[in-house]
C-alpha cells in the first residue's frame, strides 16, 4: 500500500513531499512545495475545521496526532474523500515543530470522488435557498428574504431535489454537506462559492 506523505511547517506550508503525494495531487515538487497545505490540497468546505485541528496539534494542546476523513482536491479540480493522519514531530524549540501528514494511496482505500470538475452546480438563488433550508428557515420567510413568492421558493426547492436526486429537504441538506457544497463548521450555513455560477 502506498502512502502520500508531506512535511509541513508550523504555518502549514508544504516543505517536502514524496512522489505518491505529487501523484495523488497532480503536481510536481516545484508546483506544491512552498504552498499552504489546506489551500492547495483540502476542499474549501472543510478547511476551517481542519485548520482548527492542525492549530491544536501545532500548539500541543490535547493531542500529538489526529486521524480524520477529509475532502481533498485532486488533479483538475476533482474532489474525493480520503483518510488523513497528522502527527506532530517536535524539535528542541516550538519553531522546530514539523507536521507529518499521511494519506493512503493504494486502490481500495476509499478515495471516493464526490465532485467532478469545476462546473458550477447552483445558481445564486439556489445557493441562498439551500442556506435557508439548512438554517431551518420556513418557506414564507425565505421567500420574503429572497424577494420571491412562496411558489417561487417551492419551484426552486423542487428543482434542487431533482438536481441532487434526493426525496426531501432534510436529504437535500445532507447531500449538500456530503458533496462539500455547504461549509462544515460554520453558522449560519454557507454555500462554498466554487459551486455557484
Amino acid at each position: 500500500m502506498g502512502v502520500a506523505t508531506a512535511c509541513l511547517d508550523p504555518a502549514l506550508t508544504i516543505r517536502q513531499a514524496n512522489q505518491e503525494f505529487f501523484r495523488k495531487f497532480g503536481d510536481s515538487s516545484a508546483g506544491i512545495c512552498g504552498l499552504g497545505f489546506c489551500d492547495t490540497v483540502v476542499h474549501p468546505s472543510v478547511r476551517q475545521p481542519l485548520m482548527r485541528r492542525f492549530a491544536r496539534l501545532v500548539e500541543g494542546r490535547h493531542e500529538d496526532r489526529f486521524r480524520t476523513e477529509v475532502i481533498a482536491m485532486g488533479p483538475e479540480g476533482a474532489a474525493f474523500t480520503t483518510p488523513l493522519t497528522a502527527v506532530s514531530v517536535r524539535g528542541g524549540t516550538p519553531d522546530a515543530t514539523t507536521i507529518l501528514v499521511l494519506m493512503p494511496t493504494a486502490p481500495g482505500t476509499d478515495d471516493t470522488h464526490v465532485v467532478a470538475g469545476r462546473k458550477p452546480l447552483l445558481s445564486e438563488v439556489d445557493a441562498r435557498i439551500i442556506e435557508g433550508i439548512a438554517a431551518g428557515v420556513a418557506t414564507v420567510p425565505l421567500a420574503a428574504r429572497l424577494h420571491l413568492s412562496r411558489q417561487g421558493v417551492e419551484y426552486h426547492v423542487t428543482c434542487l431535489l431533482r438536481k441532487l436526486r434526493v426525496p426531501n429537504r432534510a436529504a437535500l441538506v445532507s447531500r449538500a454537506y456530503s458533496l462539500g457544497v455547504l461549509k462544515v463548521g460554520t453558522w449560519p450555513p454557507k454555500v462554498v462559492e466554487d459551486f455557484v455560477g
